[in-house]
């Protein structure tokens, strides 16, 4: 299996269960201009279209559903449409368009869903500078076989994932997750942030910078992120793995689980939520 490792952003589109050294998780980006097409075929995986930026008509299974139309994901919440396995899909831009397909080896067939920003919370969690913004499109309780889906929103100076966590072992309190991080950031020329995934049991750490469109795997480790002072961060979370139950608890480093006791004090940012539902136009 693979190390955690930073993907810089022209130096891929999609990652693959192959390309990545482990079974399920996958994610591809598509940047289509309008009226360009992207097909998928029937296989055994599912599936979960989310237009990024822009509008697309997606037809999958005898219907055709027109999503999207946020300038950016700092615009507004997201639309996403599950598609389960052994299901046909072909994507058509309405306009430019940015869009995440995150996938999942599923062994079991669900039916198609949509989930619109009315579906979505717009959710504040952590406190003090680890305060960011949560909405989970596809969560455990999803009608879903393996796929887990989030988006996360962190104001420029915050952490994000914090205190760190991982998901490594099928065990109590824990579960086995290959999880996918894609980053934008609403400075695309010069924001930046810090990602770290570390491991003292493999005796394994890495920090690395992580700018507009890049992607990082994590088959394993504690993981978290700042946002550099003045750079809104966005990430998209794809995670699947091979536990029974559909479930996204982690296991924080036990050295720094303690210090979220703090957040019930610390003055609250009041810059979170700071994503709207809908775009304000």
């Amino acid at each position: 299996m693979t190390q955690p490792k930073i993907i810089a952003a022209e130096n891929w589109t999609k990652v693959t269960p192959e390309d990545a050294g482990w079974q399920f998780s996958g994610l591809e980006i598509a940047k289509l201009t309008s009226g360009e097409e992207l097909s998928f075929p029937a296989n055994t995986e599912e599936r979960a279209i989310v237009p990024l930026s822009g509008k697309v008509t997606v037809e999958v299974a005898g219907e055709t559903y027109e999503i999207g139309g946020r300038a950016s994901v700092f615009d507004g919440l997201g639309y996403t449409l599950y598609v389960p396995r052994d299901t046909e899909v072909r994507i058509q831009s309405v306009d430019d368009a940015e869009v995440a397909i995150a996938s999942s080896f599923a062994e079991k067939q669900y039916d198609v869903r949509l989930v619109t920003p009315d579906d979505l919370s717009v959710e504040s969690r952590g406190g003090g500078n680890a305060s960011r913004q949560v909405s989970t499109p596809i969560p455990p309780d999803f009608p879903a076989d393996r796929l887990l889906v989030v988006e996360v929103w962190t104001p420029g100076g915050n952490w994000s994932s914090y205190p760190p966590h991982k998901h490594e072992v099928d065990r109590e309190g824990e579960a086995q997750l290959e999880e996918i991080y894609y980053y934008r950031l609403r400075d695309q020329e010069n924001g930046w942030a810090l990602q770290r995934a570390y491991s003292p049991e493999r005796d394994f750490d890495l920090t690395e910078t992580v700018r507009d469109g890049d992607v990082c795997l994590l088959p394993w480790a504690y993981h978290t992120t700042v946002a550099a002072h003045g750079h809104d961060l966005y990430y998209l979370n794809v995670l699947a793995g091979g536990a029974e139950g559909r479930t996204l608890q982690a296991l924080q480093d036990p050295a720094l689980a303690d210090t979220q006791h703090d957040w019930a004090t610390a003055q609250a940012d009041e810059r979170v939520p700071f994503v709207p539902r809908y775009p304000e136009h």
